[in-house]
């Protein structure tokens, strides 16, 4: 699916990411789906990065940062003279997206806040048709940007506030940014059911539910893993994520404790703005299970297409979220998947996973004992994962949804 090629082509602006490409986080893949598709549809996209780093793991593969991208040089001394502006510490190129970085403070509380006024100004003062903006706090800027004259989209991935990792400020400040997208934006977007009700009920505030969407992958051998980690198929227990407390990796390292079982528990992905919670979990790890309990850090490319591959199960324990791409990709990987039984978890795998009760340890543990200990019933979820969640959840038809919100007036 192209759309119409004599439709409008539009100049975009996105910002409330920390940088792309990335698959730093939910919020990360989104934005670079959406813009790369859109450009390739034939608008001009250009994303604003945060500077800096934020991958807290040494294996960060350091090809995906900025530098890497593919210079600007082809555009003409016109465009040249449009980007310049106060905010924009570097540019570049990536699959026809514009990147520009974004002055930003690298302090703990600070580097969400900071890039964003930044990339507001930025866009606000550009010659753009649509702001996207993605995120709560982001937000707080809605006002200026539609003072601009600007029209303004809104992503809700979550409802931000509520998540432990932020401190009394940053949690007024994100609240400040909700309440400036139910003031200013001309559409939001919201991920889940859940967060639409959110806004209806609190704000009285329409809402436009688009979830997320997932591509058709081919499985991987375990090649890399199995000389890494001595991981081979169906021999272990997969969660892959951001380290933060509300996603319950907790719950699932206690519970694997209680189970009696040959299978490996592996733990993959980078902290977030702090190394706290992803240390606790490593210390509460004892002796008796070194080498069971696998923490693998940040990964990417082959190494997590074979981790998606092989699991016997990924599980998802989480608190909170506001539509699990780790989980839709999962699924696409054609894997038995066990959730929270939160709604934005549990509407997305129906019937073709297994839920527990949410923050429920001796649950989950009795879950994950019940499909160890029947591979055909586990094998059956596996059979129907990717098949369904590719047909249910698709990148350009989420593309397709949101040009027209762009276009809507």
């Amino acid at each position: 699916m192209t759309g119409n090629s004599t439709a409008k082509k539009l100049n975009i602006a996105m910002f409330g990411h920390k940088h792309i490409p990335s698959r730093e986080g939910g919020v990360e893949i989104v934005v670079e789906q959406l813009a790369t598709r859109m450009a390739a549809r034939g608008h001009k996209v250009t994303c604003y990065n945060r500077g800096g780093k934020f991958i807290r793991e040494e294996d960060y593969d350091s090809r995906s940062s900025i530098s890497s991208y593919v210079s600007d040089e082809e555009e003409d001394d016109e465009e040249r003279k449009e980007d310049l502006d106060p905010t924009d510490t570097g540019r570049s190129r990536y699959k026809n997206v514009r990147i520009k970085k974004v002055w930003t403070i690298n302090a703990k509380g600070l580097a969400a806040a900071s890039s964003s006024i930044f990339a507001s100004l930025a866009a606000g003062l550009g010659k753009y048709d649509i702001v996207h903006v993605h995120a709560e706090g982001p937000c707080i800027m809605c006002g200026f940007l539609k003072a601009c004259g600007k029209r303004v989209i809104v992503t809700i991935h979550g409802l931000d506030h509520k998540r432990a990792k932020w401190g009394r400020f940053a949690s007024w400040y994100i609240m400040k940014g909700e309440q400036a997208a139910v003031k200013h934006a001309d559409e939001i977007i919201v991920l889940s059911k859940g967060v639409q009700d959110y806004f209806m009920e609190l704000y009285g505030r329409r809402t436009v539910l688009i979830p997320n969407g997932v591509e058709e992958v081919d499985p991987l051998s375990p090649d890399i893993i199995s000389n890494r980690w001595k991981l081979d198929k169906n021999s272990y227990i997969l969660y892959l994520g951001r380290i933060v407390p509300e996603k319950g990796i907790h719950y699932l390292i206690e519970a694997y404790k209680r189970l009696d079982t040959d299978k490996k528990l592996v733990i993959a992905g980078g902290s977030s703005d702090t190394d706290e919670y992803y240390n606790s979990l490593k210390d509460s790890v004892t002796d008796e299970y070194k080498g069971k309990i696998i923490f693998t850090g940040f990964v990417q490319g082959p190494t997590l297409e074979e981790l998606y591959s092989n699991a016997y199960i990924y599980c998802l324990p989480s608190d909170l979220e506001g539509m699990p791409l780790s989980l839709l990709e999962a699924m696409s990987y054609g894997n038995a998947c066990l959730t929270s039984d939160i709604p934005e978890c549990a509407d997305v795998i129906a019937d073709k996973g297994v839920t527990f009760k949410k923050g429920d340890v001796s649950d989950l543990a009795q879950m994950l004992n019940d499909l160890i200990a029947d591979p055909a019933a586990t094998e059956a979820l596996k059979a129907q994962a990717a098949l369904y969640i590719t047909q249910k959840y698709n990148w350009d038809d989420v593309v397709t949804r949101t040009l027209k919100l762009y276009s809507q007036k």
